[in-house]
This record gives structure tokens, C-alpha cells and sequence, in this order.
């Protein structure tokens, strides 16, 4: 814009400057003329008053200033001051005398050749009928332009000199108000009046476009918000397969990975690169993807951006633990149909033995006793399933009330001293009274379950110690025995549904294989905290911690 003004400004100055020096001279011309043809009209005049103008002229014409021409009537020239009368062309034609012959007066105004100079005749008949005629030459205009040519370039140079740095000047003096307007706020400090419907209207615009960003810095930040709180992974891709925007839960599936550029920088997976690139062609598209010991479902949606691209959107999704629950679900449903079926095909092969007639009578006793066994077998596996299910959805809608675990522990040892007599095993209960807020039946049946397991896996003669107490306010439960002992490769999976460390014992003891599993669901019902320690042959702790009350 300070180039389009400086050059109007300039352009301007230039424009006028030549305009007023071109009328200055055209009326300085005019000037000149009219004094030249005023003082040979009063010459004229005074010459043509004389008698015998011949004999005057031939007298005194040669000291004349200005060209005296006497004419006849025929055109010849009788006389002239500056050359021989004899040696001049008839001048009947020319305009000054042709006009005076029929006028009476008559007047030219002719440059020489080179245009340096101008002469200017007038022409009057006298008496006789012949024609006087009175010129005077001088500098023209352009002559006198001319010869003044060096001063006049001179000049010409520093009128534009002055013009640019006028213009320069003019320029910076119209522009700082405008060039000082803060377009953010338009209204403030002054400007041209007629600037004032412009500034108000982008002031409204900017009002205008203010909250429009404010809004979209709202709806930006809420986005950014709920996408980094996100446990889902999402990124979004333009048409041309460039990742537009990474959330920080997909960086950080992908630390060692670009989230930038191409959606191949992402991640390499096949199954990755097969969703994405199916969005992309239009298509929605489902898969999994293994990451880090974790299983991630892929979601890809396409956006039609044009009719020529797709966009597409990824949404990662963590399915771990539900591949996990599925996983033990099917594990569950095969070992429960398995742990249900064994129990029930020994019932019914010692039924079809007695019903068939084919058992002796002495045999039917055992027979009877064994189907006694066996659905006593089945009736503890289908209560724990049922105890188990019921902790899975939350524990029965039994209130919490305040239990005494070194009770609990005496309750314990009254239902199984029997059996650890039975087997030799002594059975101890040490510590000191704690107290904790819970449901005394799921207590009661995950101390039972940990002092069976302590009796079944024990070895002959050995003992099985349960400890009640507080430790840094925290009351806990600890069942300690000298058995066998656990590996450490099975330690972290004793706690699952239906595992066994050792099928053949465990058919020998009759266990169902839940007993843990309860511990442990019936722990995460009380909040509290299981610890193992154990070393084969030197026996198994497991303690039971519980929250400060």
C-alpha cells in the first residue's frame, strides 16, 4: 500500500508539475506574441501615415530594428531593409499580404525550420494600394527551451527530487494514522473520520471472531480433556492416510513409534495396517491386535471426506481382561461339565450294578456307600460353584457386621479337628483377638478352605498353625502348615478356578478344586490383601490382610 500511495503521491506531483510549466510556457508564448503584434501594429500605423514612403524607407529603413517589406499590388517587393528588392520572390501569395490586399491589414506567425525561432508579420495597404508590411523575429519557446536545456534538466531533476521526498514525506504522514490502527482493536486510537464505518464493522467482525475462537477453544479443550482421560486409544486419519490427531492413551501403546506422518509410522502389525487401510477405502473395519502381553480390539470407522476419500477413525480398545474372562469362562464351563460328570458317572455306574441285579448282596452296602461318597462329592462342588457365583456378582446381600477372627479360627478347628486327627496332623490357633467388618459366612468358609488345604496337603505327622492379630493396625488371619509345599511356577495360579497342583492328591483328598478361588474373591469382597510364601517340602503360609478399621 506505502508504494501505491508514495507512486499516486508522486505521479500526482509529476503530473501537475508538467501540466503547470506546459500552460506556464504556452502563456508566456502568448504573451510575447501579443506584445510583438501590438508594437508592429503601432509601427505600422505610424509608417503608413508618411508621404512618400519609398524615398523615407530607402533612407532610413536600413537603420530599422524590425524588417520593413514594401509590396505593389501585383505581389512584387519594391522594398526591403535586409536583402535586395530584386532577388526576392513575388509575395503575393503570402497569408500576411494576400490578407492585407483584401482586408486591409493582415498578419502571419511562422517558425523557422529548426523551430529556434518565430517571426511575426502584419501587413496594411496604404493609399496607393501597395502593402507595408513589418516583421520582427525572436527566440520561440522552443528555442529558448533549447538553449536553456542543461538548466532546465537541472531543474527538471530537482523538481523530482523534491517531489519524491514531498511524496515520501505526504506518504508517511497519510499512513501513520492508518498503519498505527491495532486491527485487534480497531476503535482505539484515532483515524480518519472516513474510516469510521470500516473500523466499526471490522471491530464487529473481530467481536465476532473472538467468540467464535473462544467457543472453539471451549469445544478444543473439552475434546483434549476427554480424549487424555481416554483408557481408549484414538487417532484420526485424513483421506490421504495422514495421521491428523494421536490421544495420549495411543502414544503410549505406541511409545517407540512415530505419531506423526503416515498411518505405516504408527504401528507395522498386519492386522493394524489391514483395519486402517480398509477404513480408508470406505469400509468399516474390526480386528485385534497383541501388544506388550496385551490384547487390544481394533475399530476403524470411515468418514467420507470427498467423493474421491475416505477418512477413518481408529478407536483401540484394551479387551485383555475380558479375553480373559472369556478364556476362564470356557475353562470354567469344561471344568465344571468335567468336575460335575465325574461324580455323577460313578453314581450311576453303581446304581445300574445294583439295579441290574448284578451286584451280591454283600456288595450292596459298599456300593451304597460309595454313591453316598460320590454325591456328597457332587453336593460340596455344586454349593462352592454357587458360593463362587455369588461372589463374582458382588457377595451375597448379606450386611457386613463386626466378626472376631480368632472365633471364626475356633469354629474352624471344632469342623475339622476330625479330620486332622484322622490324618495325625495337629491343629493349632495362636495370636491374639482381631476384629474385622465383614460377612461372617464368606469368612468362615475362606478360613475353612485355607486350614482344609493346609490338613489335605500336609505331611503324616505334621501341623497346621492358624495366627489371628493386628499388625501396624491392619488385622489379618494366617494359615501356616508343614506340607509339601507349592512350586513357585504354580504359585500364581493356585488361586484359579478348578487348578490343581497335583490332580492324583487332589482326587485322593476329594477337593473340588475352588477352594482358593473363593479365598481369593472373597477377599477382594473385604478389600483385603493375600500373601503366600512357599518352598516344596518345607511346607505353605498364607495370610489374609485386612483393611484398617
Amino acid at each position: 500500500m506505502r508504494k501505491r500511495v508514495f507512486g499516486s503521491i508522486f505521479l500526482t506531483s509529476l503530473v501537475t508539475l508538467l501540466l503547470t510549466t506546459g500552460l506556464l510556457l504556452l502563456a508566456v508564448h502568448a504573451g510575447l506574441t501579443n506584445d510583438m503584434r501590438r508594437r508592429l501594429v503601432t509601427e505600422s500605423s505610424y509608417l503608413s501615415a508618411v508621404d512618400n514612403i519609398r524615398e523615407k524607407l530607402e533612407k532610413f529603413g536600413s537603420v530599422y530594428a524590425d524588417r520593413l517589406t514594401l509590396v505593389a499590388k501585383d505581389g512584387t517587393v519594391l522594398y526591403d531593409n535586409r536583402t535586395n528588392a530584386s532577388e526576392m520572390e513575388n509575395h503575393a501569395v503570402r497569408p500576411e499580404i494576400a490578407a492585407a490586399e483584401k482586408n486591409g491589414t493582415g498578419e502571419d506567425n511562422r517558425l523557422s525550420e529548426t523551430f529556434a525561432e518565430q517571426t511575426f508579420y502584419y501587413a496594411v495597404r496604404l493609399k496607393n494600394g501597395d502593402i507595408l508590411r513589418i516583421s520582427a523575429t525572436a527566440d520561440s519557446v522552443f528555442g529558448a527551451l533549447s538553449n536553456a536545456s542543461p538548466w532546465i534538466v537541472l531543474i527538471i531533476l530537482l523538481t523530482l527530487l523534491v517531489a519524491a521526498v514531498l511524496a515520501g514525506w505526504l506518504t508517511g504522514l497519510f499512513l501513520k494514522p492508518i498503519e498505527a490502527l491495532d486491527l485487534h482493536d480497531p476503535m482505539k486510537g484515532e483515524a480518519y473520520d472516513e474510516l469510521s464505518p470500516l473500523l466499526h464493522r471490522m471491530d464487529k467482525q473481530n467481536r465476532k471472531i473472538q467468540a467464535q475462537m473462544d467457543e472453539l477453544q471451549r469445544r478444543q479443550a473439552e475434546f483434549d480433556d476427554i480424549t487424555a482421560r481416554m483408557d481408549e486409544g484414538l487417532v484420526l486419519f485424513s483421506g490421504k492416510g495422514m495421521i491428523l490427531f494421536a490421544n495420549h492413551a495411543a502414544r503410549a501403546l505406541f511409545p517407540h513409534d512415530s505419531a506423526e506422518g503416515s498411518y505405516l509410522t504408527l504401528c507395522r502389525d498386519a492386522n493394524y495396517i489391514q483395519v486402517v487401510e480398509q477404513a480408508l477405502d470406505g469400509k468399516g473395519a474390526h480386528g485385534k491386535l497383541e501388544r506388550n502381553g496385551r490384547i487390544y480390539e481394533l475399530t476403524a470407522s470411515s468418514v467420507e471426506e470427498n467423493s474421491a476419500w475416505h477418512a477413518a477413525v481408529l478407536l483401540i480398545v484394551d479387551i485383555t481382561e475380558r479375553e480373559r474372562a472369556e478364556q476362564q469362562r470356557q475353562e470354567f464351563t469344561a471344568n465344571v461339565s468335567h468336575e460335575l460328570k465325574t461324580p455323577l458317572t460313578s453314581i450311576m455306574g453303581y446304581a445300574e450294578i445294583i439295579a441290574g441285579g448284578i451286584a451280591k448282596p454283600e456288595d450292596v452296602a459298599p456300593f451304597a456307600g460309595k454313591i453316598r461318597t460320590e454325591a456328597q462329592r457332587l453336593l460340596a462342588l455344586i454349593e462352592d460353584i454357587i458360593h463362587l457365583s455369588r461372589l463374582d456378582e458382588g457377595g451375597e446381600t448379606v450386611p457386613f457386621e463386626p466378626v472376631e477372627l480368632s472365633a471364626l479360627c475356633d469354629t474352624v478347628r471344632d469342623r475339622l479337628q476330625s479330620k486332622a486327627a484322622g490324618k495325625g496332623i495337629a491343629l493349632r490357633i495362636e495370636g491374639e483377638p482381631a476384629a474385622v467388618s465383614g460377612q461372617r459366612r464368606t469368612l468362615e468358609q475362606m478360613i475353612f478352605n485355607l486350614t482344609d488345604n493346609a490338613i489335605n496337603y500336609n505331611k503324616p505327622q505334621g501341623s497346621v498353625t492358624l495366627v489371628t492379630g493386628t499388625e501396624n493396625g491392619r488385622p489379618f488371619v494366617q494359615v501356616a502348615d508343614t506340607g509339601i509345599g507349592i512350586a513357585p511356577a504354580d504359585q500364581q495360579r493356585v488361586f484359579e478356578r478348578f487348578y490343581r497342583v497335583d490332580k492324583s492328591h487332589s482326587k485322593m483328598t476329594g477337593g473340588t478344586g475352588l477352594g482358593l478361588s473363593i479365598v481369593k474373591h472373597g477377599a477382594a469382597l473385604h478389600h483385603a490383601e493375600v500373601e503366600l510364601k512357599s518352598a516344596l517340602g518345607e511346607g505353605t503360609c498364607i495370610t489374609l490382610r485386612f483393611p484398617k478399621e
